[in-house]
């Protein structure tokens, strides 16, 4: 995707995921159970507003219309760049 707002939300959620899933695994998670619920919440937030700008953007459409391989190949040739 060429999109930069795409590819911030998807840093963005990427990184939240990243913290839930450490907050999980944490030795405190069975003490705190509530900034583990606080985190998830955090994550699919920035997975919906992923979702919901994915919907309206004109580079993802491109991407979700030409199919999976040309997903691939288009983010294969962006990354040699």
């Amino acid at each position: 995707m060429d999109c930069p707002m795409c590819k911030d939300l998807e840093r963005a959620f990427e990184s939240r995921h990243r913290i839930y899933i450490a907050v999980r695994s944490a030795a405190y998670y069975r003490v705190s159970t509530e900034l583990a619920a606080y985190k998830n919440v955090d994550m699919e937030r920035a997975k919906s507003d992923l979702e919901e700008h994915q919907l309206v953007c004109v580079s993802a459409n491109k991407v979700r219309q030409s199919g999976p391989r040309a997903a691939l190949a288009a983010d294969k040739k962006t990354a040699g760049q």
